[in-house]
């Protein structure tokens, strides 16, 4: 007689791996869009524009991120600091490039979903499947 070992991946844990993938989705368009790959859009008009410093940044945003989704799939306690410090700098970045030149529809969306990690990452049962909770 054999018996089979499951293992058990928390619902928290999931959800934020699948949070993470549309923030690497995200990031992967901005990387498009930073190379001129795909155009920025403000209201009606569309522009593209080449910016190598910013596709470099964005690069390293997609690898950090499909990294944090592995991570988080695997329900390591290091991949939900990981990703709480990265979402709040995030959240900082939007913030203060809304400070600038950008409209809140340029940053809109990845400020939404960042808010929403944060939250969701914050909820003591997420909290607890990562061996987070306060004891």
């Amino acid at each position: 007689m054999t018996s089979s070992t499951s293992t058990h991946r928390p619902l928290g844990a999931t959800v934020l791996a699948i949070l993470a993938g549309i923030a690497a989705v995200f990031a992967g368009i901005h990387l498009l869009q930073s190379l001129g790959i795909l155009p920025y859009v403000i209201g009606p008009a569309s522009f593209r524009d080449f910016n190598l410093w910013y596709a470099i940044m964005w690069g390293l945003m997609v690898w950090v991120y499909i990294w944090l989704v592995q991570m988080l799939w695997q329900v390591r306690p290091e991949a939900w600091m990981f990703l709480a410090v990265i979402t709040v700098f995030n959240l900082i970045v939007g913030f203060v490039s809304m400070i600038g030149v950008t409209t809140w529809s340029d940053v809109s969306m990845s400020i939404i979903l960042n808010a929403i990690i944060l939250i969701y990452i914050m909820l003591p049962g997420v909290r607890g499947a990562f061996g987070m909770a306060k004891q």
